[in-house]
């Protein structure tokens, strides 16, 4: 690490006294949460409430393995970016600009601006479906799918814009709740057979159904690319070693990060010799937003394995597809306890498909402005998103992260509804952007654990993964790189078939 102390005080114990430690009970770390359930809610939507129901009204149980093998081979390219931000508190981003030639950069930003347009038009879609089933295909109202993507949209970016992270958070807490609570209500009604329970252990691969396959692995909790998002919220969130971070290097105990003149030793915190106070502060906060990512995890898991139970009990045998899909998938509700749930349905499923959207217009931005500020000078000199921060200088200037923040948001609004105007078909399209997800998903992930294991100081005992996380998430790793060459092929026929024919 490139550290320059030189007249700089000494770092005191009393100095940090100020920092409040987080109350580690229960009640508390729930309070606290907020990267993690947010990252939940940007998966659960598309993947859950289409792809799933897709998956057991197609095909019955027959492809139930593949969520327990997406949430387990995945889990730790997501804890990884997790870890990363809390141990240094700087974004992935940061780091992956001190690669040769910054390719990680380049490679983050071709694919996001790709994802934040037929990626989004995924997202956007599904909630559309919503409410095309509602006031359309039920109340006969004279909108198109693509109409109400546009007011969707325009809905949320109006809301980002005014740059309050803490919106973000409270509406993905709330939504959580109701989709978790009335789905799992829904399911004990008539709960799938134990025999079908096997299937979690049974590899099958119907013809047909690599698409589907692709899409659970791809979006299952979400896209591996949205591990740099939860980065960067947890950044935002100014919190643990994102909140001491300059009071460290102002002491010496970590490096000036410099993008135009990047090395991954000035990312590193030397916590060995932190003031203990300091330490602990940013040790309850790591674990903290360990258990906020877990939770979301685990909550996720749950629901994306109750929704292809329920479809195989109630669709199958169903294509489940079409512009008034979500209807489709609300008749389990009706059929297992009334009319009346219905209601309850088609608020849960508005909360969980809107809630990724909203979050998905928030993330992808800042993925694209956080790459153009470590790419390029003038960005970086004018760096940040937080309108409190924000100067006259950054507001006037077109390539302020700011303004490259602002037009990718208009730009993933505009490409998205374009792609629903061309292309109404909901579950489709749904299906082919989580497909895009799982081949972009293996360089994420080789990425995020390759920086934690080289930045954080392997002495660092709360922060480094231990033995048994590094050979687990190696494995992980390779069993899912695995599982990308081999769905190349099949995949790659089975869309060709869809578009062409033969």
């Amino acid at each position: 690490m490139r550290v320059d102390p030189a007249g700089q005080p000494p770092a005191r114990q009393t100095d940090w006294q100020d920092l409040e430690l987080p109350d580690m009970r229960l009640r508390s770390l729930l309070a606290h949460f907020g990267p993690g359930v947010i990252l939940m809610m940007t998966g659960i939507g598309t993947s859950h409430l289409v792809t799933a129901p897709a998956a057991g009204g197609r095909f019955e149980f027959a492809l139930l393995w593949c969520i327990p093998v997406a949430y387990i081979f995945k889990y730790y390219g997501f804890e990884m970016a997790f870890r990363f931000t809390n141990a240094t508190g700087k974004s992935l981003i940061e780091a992956y600009a001190t690669a040769w030639g910054k390719w990680p950069l380049w490679y983050v930003l071709i694919t996001t601006i790709i994802q934040a347009a037929i990626g989004q038009a995924g997202r956007l879609i599904a909630a559309s479906a919503v409410l095309f089933y509602i006031f359309t295909a039920s109340l006969g109202l004279p909108v198109s799918m693509t109409v109400y993507g546009a007011i969707l949209g325009v809905v949320s970016v109006a809301i980002l814009l005014r740059g309050r992270y803490k919106t973000v958070e409270l509406a993905a807490k709330i939504l959580a709740a109701v989709l978790f609570v009335s789905t799992v209500a829904v399911y004990f009604v008539e709960p799938a057979p134990i025999s079908a329970m096997g299937h979690f252990f049974q590899v099958e691969t119907p013809v047909g159904s690599w698409l589907i396959i692709a899409a659970f692995l791809g979006l299952l909790p979400t896209g591996m690319d949205v591990s740099l998002q939860a980065s960067e919220w947890g950044k935002a969130k100014g919190v643990g070693m994102a909140k001491i971070r300059k009071r460290l290097e102002a002491v010496g105990l970590a490096g000036r990060f410099d993008s135009s003149d990047p090395h991954k030793g000035d990312l590193t915190v030397q916590t060995a010799i932190m003031p203990s106070h300091a330490r602990e502060y940013a040790r309850r906060w790591f674990v903290t937003g360990l258990w906020d990512f877990r939770l979301g995890h685990v909550v996720s898991f749950v629901i994306a394995c109750i929704f292809l139970l329920l479809s195989a009990v109630w669709l199958y045998p169903s294509p489940v597809e079409g512009r008034a899909v979500m209807g489709e998938i609300a008749g389990i509700f009706t059929l297992s306890v009334g009319p009346w749930m219905m209601v309850v349905f088609m608020l849960g499923a508005f909360a969980a498909t809107f809630s990724t959207a909203f979050n998905y217009f928030d993330g992808w931005p800042r993925i694209v402005g956080a790459c153009c500020r470590n790419l390029f000078r003038g960005t970086a000199r004018l760096q940040g998103i937080d309108r409190a921060l924000i100067t006259e200088e950054h507001r006037k200037t077109w390539y302020s992260e700011y303004n490259i923040y602002r037009a990718t948001m208009f730009y993933s609004l505009i490409a998205s509804v374009a792609i629903i105007a061309g292309f109404e078909k909901p579950v489709l399209l749904v299906l082919l952007a989580s497909a895009l997800a799982f081949f972009i998903a293996p360089v994420i992930f080789y990425l995020n654990l390759y920086y934690c294991l080289t930045v954080i100081p392997k002495e660092d005992k709360a922060f480094y993964p231990s033995v048994l996380e590094r050979w687990l998430a190696w494995g992980s790793l390779v069993v899912f790189l695995g599982l990308t060459v081999v769905g190349a092929v099949p995949l790659a026929g089975q869309i060709r078939q869809m578009f062409f024919g033969g």
